[in-house]
């Protein structure tokens, strides 16, 4: 057997992001070339870095016939689009790909427009007395990365940008990226967009194998759940430049997937193995009873997963280990993201019963 890659991912407690998705005025970035791995990054190499806007907020983003964001590309260079809109869904994903410095100038201006363009903003504020805040969707996997050993990357970020950093502490439905809510001033919260930039670019290979957020259905960034959303893998073929993307997973129809053959049936190169740590005390509820769920995974999917006996550190996590095809591991992440999500909607729903009853 030939494994191509190996990536890890935790799961909760949950910037590696594809380019920007079109919009009815933002025309699809084409793809970044790939670069030599190094070990820290050069201020030409390229982030994609996503955020969560309101519909509203994307509308004010594209402008008119898309000028406010040919403006901007032609300001600073970068790469930029919104998703399109989807009926009942009230949040759209930005994205913003280029070099760190032109990243950081891009949101810069962005939060600025935005700003503007709110009639509750005073146009009389100087710009340093005005607090505004943006939603980054950061990589679980790179949340370590930001915050540093205890705390102290995260103080030095907001100490050194005067911006005020809350990290989410569940990730968003179906995905491993969690919100990151950079507060302060639009020139406040670019100084610590470009140091978070640089964070993941120095750390780039934790982001390999991000499951992807994209809102649909009833879904909010609160964290519900959401059935058979649609879902994207990235990671999976990464280069250095994309900041550890690859080629987007293909998205899954709603509902559940569709049974695949089995990996034994796949050509031996295409195969990769992915890793995810998930605390000991939900691993019964993807085993099953006798096996049957965890079973019933492996044969929608085609993936081989198998799971380790004991915690793999002093988080006491189990590593579950998934081989297959691409599209099968995107498959098997799909099914054991969103048995984690019932399992724990099962829990929530438990407890207020229980606080009902106290009551």
């Amino acid at each position: 057997m030939c494994i191509s890659e190996l990536t890890t991912a935790r799961v909760p407690f949950p910037l590696s992001p594809p380019p920007a998705m079109p919009s009815e005025s933002s025309p699809q970035p084409e793809p970044t070339s790939p670069q030599s791995r190094s070990p820290s990054p050069s201020p030409r190499d390229t982030l994609t870095l996503r955020a969560l806007v309101s519909t509203k907020d994307a509308g004010v983003i594209i402008g008119k016939a898309g000028k406010n964001v040919a403006d901007l590309r032609e300001q600073t260079g970068v790469k930029a689009g919104v998703t399109k809109v989807i009926p009942g869904v009230h949040e759209r994903v930005l994205t913003v790909t280029g070099p760190v410095d032109s990243v950081a100038k891009a949101y810069t201006l962005i939060i600025s427009q935005l700003v503007a363009a709110s009639s509750s903003s005073p146009v009389t504020s100087s710009p340093s007395t005005i607090h505004t805040a943006i939603r980054l969707l950061i990589s679980h996997n790179l949340m370590g990365t930001i915050i540093g050993r205890n705390g102290l990357k995260i103080k030095a970020i907001q100490d050194g940008s005067g911006a005020r950093m809350v990290a989410s502490k569940d990730m968003l439905p179906q995905s491993t990226e969690r919100i990151v809510e950079v507060q302060g001033s639009p020139e406040a919260i670019g100084r610590a967009i470009e140091e978070i930039g640089k964070c993941l670019l120095e750390d780039w290979e934790r982001g390999l194998g991000t499951v992807l957020f994209h809102p649909a259905g009833d879904d909010r960034s609160s964290g519900n759940r959401r059935s058979g959303p649609p879902y994207s893998l990235s990671g999976l073929s990464a280069s250095r430049r994309s900041n550890g993307d690859g080629t987007r997973g293909r998205q899954s129809p709603p509902g559940s997937p569709s049974p695949q053959s089995p990996t034994s049936a796949q050509p031996a190169a295409n195969l990769r193995t992915q890793n995810i740590s998930i605390p000991s005390d939900m691993v019964g509820c993807i085993i099953g009873r006798s096996g049957t769920k965890i079973t019933e995974i492996r044969r929608l999917s085609g993936s081989k997963i198998s799971i380790a006996k004991a915690p793999h550190d002093e988080t006491g996590e189990r590593m579950f280990t998934i081989i297959g095809t691409p599209e099968a591991n995107e498959k098997a992440l799909f099914l054991l993201y969103n048995q984690l999500e019932s399992e724990k909607e099962r829990r929530v729903g438990r407890e207020q019963q229980q606080a009902e009853l106290e009551d």
